[in-house]
């Protein structure tokens, strides 16, 4: 799997009107705890079924973006926080120590 970066507005439309499922996570870059976080899901994100699609934002050169992902899909903006979107709803948000790749997997499967 890999991440698709978002460094458009136009990409948050996207992922709003997609169908199936599409996951953002957004980190900061100087973070020691977003780092950890990030890794963290990426050593468990194989439980993810392939389909899903994976969405990278880099906050502190994207603050807008992040911004626009908080309005769109109505969460409080954090930092890391991952947003699994199914058909254009948030559907599981997680920040911090909360972000699991097996959390994300068992709601989509469920």
């Amino acid at each position: 799997m890999q991440w698709k970066d978002i460094t458009d507005q136009s990409q948050i439309s996207e992922i709003k009107n997609d169908e199936g499922y599409s996951l953002i996570f957004k980190h900061s870059t100087r973070c020691s705890i977003s780092a950890m976080a990030k890794r963290r899901f990426e050593m468990d994100w194989d439980s993810i079924p392939p389909d899903t699609k994976l969405y990278f934002l880099d906050l502190l050169n994207y603050r807008e973006l992040s911004a626009l992902i908080a309005e769109t899909f109505h969460v409080h903006h954090q930092s890391p926080q991952i947003l699994l979107i199914h058909n254009g709803e948030c559907i599981l948000d997680a920040s911090h120590s909360d972000i699991s790749a097996e959390e994300v997997s068992e709601v989509i499967g469920s």
